[in-house]
């Protein structure tokens, strides 16, 4: 049975969500093309919103409905 690829915009929104979650600096975003680097930085805002309201690991997963 064949995987269904997801959309690389939501994959890097979703390692941002994560890398932010981590309290990781926006420095440490992979991604140099523009276009891509701002899913990756939305991601990352909401982490580390997420973050600051005290969410961790699975209950900050279950508030954002895009990583399920």
């Amino acid at each position: 049975m064949k995987k269904q690829k997801r959309d690389r915009t939501s994959t890097l929104f979703n390692r941002g969500f994560v890398a932010g979650l981590n309290g990781k600096t926006r420095d440490s975003c992979p991604v140099q093309a523009v276009e891509l680097r701002s899913h990756w930085m939305s991601g990352w805002r909401e982490g580390r919103e997420a973050h600051w309201g005290g969410m961790s690991g699975v209950s900050a997963i279950q508030s954002n409905p895009s990583l399920h």
